[in-house]
C-alpha cells in the first residue's frame, strides 16, 4: 500500500520510536544505566534498545593478527566508533546502553490494510521487529561495536559491524525497498495498542559503497495523549563491513546529527580498514 508523499519518495523502514511515558518498557535483563543525566533517567520517552555499549563480539571466523587491513578486527570496530565531537551538540556518551527496548515497537501489522496481501506485511513486521532488537542488517557474524548518547528525550545508537557479504547486500536491498511495500501501516496489540507507523527515505552524504537513509514516525497515544515518536535511521555499507545510525525521540529527529555520524562515521571505518588508526576528531568541526 502506497500513500502519496510531499518532496520525498517514500521510504521503507525504521518504524521506530523512543516514546514517553508508558510507552517504554525495560527488559527484564536490562541494567539501569547510570552514567547517564538525571534528565534522560527521568526521561521514559527513550527506547531501549538491545545492545551493549563500546563492546565487541568476535565471531569464529575473527579476523587473525596476519589478516589483511581490508578485515574488520575487533579493535579495528572499537576505534571506528564516532565520539561526542564527531555529532556535537550537547550529546553525551552513554557509558553502557544495554538492553534497551522500545514498546512501542512491540505489535503485529494489521494485514487488511494491506492490498497486496502477506508479502508486504511480512516485510513491514520484519521491519518492526528488527528496529526493536537493532538488527536491521541481520547479527553480526564478524566483530561489532557498539556506543551510545543521549540528549534530552533522544538517543543516538552507533555500531560498527561486519557480515557476511551476501547477506549484507541482500538486506540492503531489502531496505531499499520498503519506501514501497511499508510507506505507511498499522500496528497493533502490545501495550501501547493501535499506532500508525510512517516511513520516508531521507537523503545521506554520498560515502561508503551504498547508503540507505529513512526517518520513521510512530503516532500513537501514552495516557490518553497523543504521542509521535520521530527515528532516522542511517546504514552506509562499505564492502562486507556497515555502519548504522538510530537517532531520534519524543522531540523529532535531528537530521543534520544523523549526517554528521554518518559523514565522520565512514571516514573514521575507511581508516580503519586502510589499516590505519583514526586521530582524534578536533572539538569543533561542522
Amino acid at each position: 500500500m502506497t500513500t502519496p508523499r510531499p518532496l520525498v519518495r517514500p521510504a521503507r523502514v525504521l518504524a521506530a520510536a523512543l516514546a514517553a511515558g508508558t510507552l517504554f518498557a525495560t527488559a527484564a535483563c536490562s541494567g539501569s544505566d547510570s552514567s547517564a543525566s538525571p534528565e534522560a533517567d527521568a526521561s521514559s520517552t527513550v527506547a531501549e534498545r538491545g545492545v551493549a555499549a563500546q563492546t565487541t563480539s568476535p565471531s569464529a571466523s575473527s579476523p587473525s593478527a596476519s589478516a589483511s587491513p581490508s578485515d574488520l578486527s575487533e579493535e579495528g570496530a572499537r576505534n571506528a566508533l564516532i565520539t561526542p565531537a564527531d555529532i556535537e551538540d550537547d550529546w553525551t556518551q552513554v557509558r553502557d546502553p544495554s538492553e534497551w527496548r522500545d514498546s512501542l515497537l512491540v505489535g503485529s501489522v494489521d494485514v487488511a490494510a494491506f492490498v497486496d496481501g502477506r508479502s508486504d506485511t511480512q516485510d513491514c513486521q520484519r521491519l518492526v521487529d528488527a528496529l526493536f532488537d537493532e538488527t536491521l542488517l541481520g547479527k553480526p557474524t564478524g566483530a561489532s561495536a557498539v556506543t551510545g548518547f543521549q540528549q534530552g528525550d533522544s538517543r543516538l545508537l552507533y555500531q560498527v559491524a561486519a557480515y557476511d557479504k551476501a547477506d549484507l547486500d541482500d538486506s540492503m536491498q531489502w531496505l531499499s525497498e520498503l519506501p514501497d511495500t511499508c510507506d505507511q501501516f498499522t500496528l497493533t496489540g502490545g501495550d501501547a495498542g493501535e499506532r500508525t507507523v510512517q516511513v520516508i527515505e531521507t537523503s545521506l552524504p554520498q560515502v561508503g559503497d551504498n547508503r540507505q537513509g529513512l526517518t520513521v514516525t510512530v503516532k500513537g497515544e501514552s495516557n490518553g495523549d497523543p504521542v509521535t515518536l520521530s527515528l532516522d535511521v542511517a546504514v552506509v555499507q562499505i564492502g562486507a563491513d556497515a555502519i548504522t545510525v538510530t537517532n531520534g525521540g519524543l522531540d523529532g529527529a535531528d537530521h543534520d546529527t544523523t549526517s554528521a555520524a554518518v559523514e565522520q562515521g565512514t571516514q573514521r571505518l575507511q581508516e580503519v580498514l586502510a589499516g590505519r588508526t583514526p586521530s582524534p576528531t578536533p572539538s569543533g568541526i561542522n
